[in-house]
């Protein structure tokens, strides 16, 4: 019951400052109709009730599975069947994750087909398969992580010279998109799993941080290779119209049940059917601790298919209705303003963040407080979302003019920090873009550079996400700096187990 008191308490204090925030906007500067603000009164009731029963469900099912999985592959011994796992795992993972579909979904929406929302899942699950197999390799061969994310990224770097403005935003934002509520406590427990079975315990703890960050950049590198390869360019489209546009208050949320149930089972499904294969031939789990995650099997499925319901049909109308009234208030001030207050507290609604934060706090033994990296998460996403308002009010401000600066101060930054803060960073980069910012905040810079002249819904529009995955990076960068010098200052002796 302590359990249940604690998941509720966390969830009710994540969802309700967007509450707070939307309501005040409603009775100031962008008032809705009693329609939608009801609308989005039960979507944030149902986001509760979804974020308890899939916290409940991470923990007894979710992180044992992925534990499970990381000591089984990295036992063999054997670089292939790492390699091949890894690959399997990533794909199955990626193609069934809710937040990849709700992007790619938009993707194909706003370009009338033109980049088609199945190419999308697709060719990022294969770029995730092929990335989270390369990080699962480095963790066996003790491979530094900054020198592996340095090779990536001058790939990335590569072939976004010869990309065009429309997929440089849609494969930075596939990289947030695609590490969402379902696949980030997965690969994080993937990790943990691998690195523990290491005989270094310094190493291991550094290693079960940076996967997420590895992985997620497979989406980057495939959706950019896919541009360069398709030479698809000057694309354009509308704004998507949501399942709340339909008459009456529940109607909504019943249309989008279905679709949320059906993309969570094919989430789930999968991740069952291999633990159920290894259950009977190597795991042979105890008849109690098989059913315990079982039934964190239903408690999971529950809980997201209420999150993505509740988000779909009551926060994405809102959201794009709010950014569209406000860009039109004329105030490039109160939208820039709006953007950071909304940011900073958003992040706290992600299902991801959470479980993230949870297993920092635990590996570190409590060095590393949950608050303290929740309080540089929400300064950092703030600033991203206030500058993805500003790109779309001035002109010539590219999306690259951003990402290129803020990924070479991460970048260097990483031979600086601490190791475990590099892969706690790039790790929270993934985490903080999950489904609150694929819907709300997404749909909020749909609206906002809907209305405003010269801005383009595609290539200004997206692109928020791509920089609600950068700013952890530098933030929490800082944060690892911060800690490193205040422990030289103490004159704590270096264990080796954080530095």
């Amino acid at each position: 019951m302590n359990v249940v008191s604690e998941k509720l308490k966390e969830a009710v204090l994540s969802v309700v400052p967007i509450i707070i925030i939307v309501l005040i906007l409603n009775f100031t500067i962008s008032p809705l109709d009693t329609a939608s603000l009801l609308k989005f009164l039960i979507g944030a009731l149902l986001i509760i009730l979804g974020l308890l029963l899939f916290l409940i469900g991470v923990e007894i099912c979710i992180t044992p599975i992925g534990q499970l999985m990381g000591s089984f592959i990295a036992k063999s011994n054997r670089i292939w069947i790492v390699a091949v796992f890894g690959m399997l795992f990533g794909f199955l993972i990626s193609i069934a994750e809710p937040d990849l579909h709700i992007l790619a979904g938009q993707v194909d929406t706003v370009t009338l087909g033109v980049i088609s929302k199945l190419s999308v899942v697709i060719i990022v699950s294969l770029g995730v398969a092929v990335l989270l197999s390369l990080g699962l390799v480095r963790i066996l061969y003790n491979i530094p992580l900054n020198t592996t994310l340095f090779v990536i990224y001058a790939i990335i770097l590569f072939f976004s010279v010869f990309s065009s403005s429309e997929f440089l935003a849609i494969s930075f934002d596939a990289s947030g998109a695609t590490t969402g509520a379902l696949t980030v406590p997965f690969i994080l427990a993937l990790a943990n799993g691998v690195s523990a079975l290491k005989k270094d315990s310094a190493a291991s703890e550094k290693d079960s941080f940076g996967l997420v960050g590895i992985t997620s950049s497979g989406a980057i590198l495939s959706v950019l290779i896919m541009g360069v390869i398709s030479n698809i360019k000057g694309v354009s489209g509308s704004l998507e119209t949501a399942a709340s546009d339909l008459p009456g208050l529940i109607a909504p949320f019943l249309s989008a049940l279905p679709t949320a149930a059906l993309e969570i089972f094919c989430a789930l499904f999968p991740i069952l059917l291999i633990f159920l294969i290894l259950q009977k031939f190597s795991f042979k789990l105890s008849k109690e601790r098989l059913d315990h995650i079982l039934i964190g099997f239903i408690y999971s499925f529950a809980g997201l298919v209420l999150f993505i319901t509740g988000a779909n049909a009551g926060f994405m109308r809102v959201g794009s209705i709010m950014g569209n009234d406000i860009a039109l208030s004329g105030s490039s001030t109160v939208l820039v303003g709006t953007g950071f207050a909304l940011g900073l507290v958003t992040v706290l609604a992600e299902p991801a963040v959470h479980a993230l934060t949870n297993q920092i706090e635990d590996v570190t033994s409590g060095y590393v407080k949950k608050r303290t990296v929740l309080a540089a998460l929400s300064i950092g996403i703030g600033f991203s979302v206030a500058l993805s308002m500003l790109r779309i009010i001035v002109p010539g401000l590219e999306l690259w003019h951003i990402l290129l600066p803020g990924y070479a101060i991460s970048i260097i930054l990483s031979y600086i920090v601490p190791s475990l803060f590099v892969g706690i960073a790039f790790d929270s980069g993934g985490v903080a873009s999950g489904p609150m910012t694929a819907t709300f905040i997404l749909a909020f810079a749909h609206g906002a550079a809907n209305a405003i002249e010269g801005a383009d819904v595609l290539i200004d529009g997206f692109g928020i996400i791509a920089l609600v995955a950068l700013t952890p990076l530098i933030t929490l960068q800082l944060l690892g700096l911060i800690y490193k010098i205040q422990t030289k200052k103490k004159g704590i002796e270096d264990n080796g187990a954080i530095f």
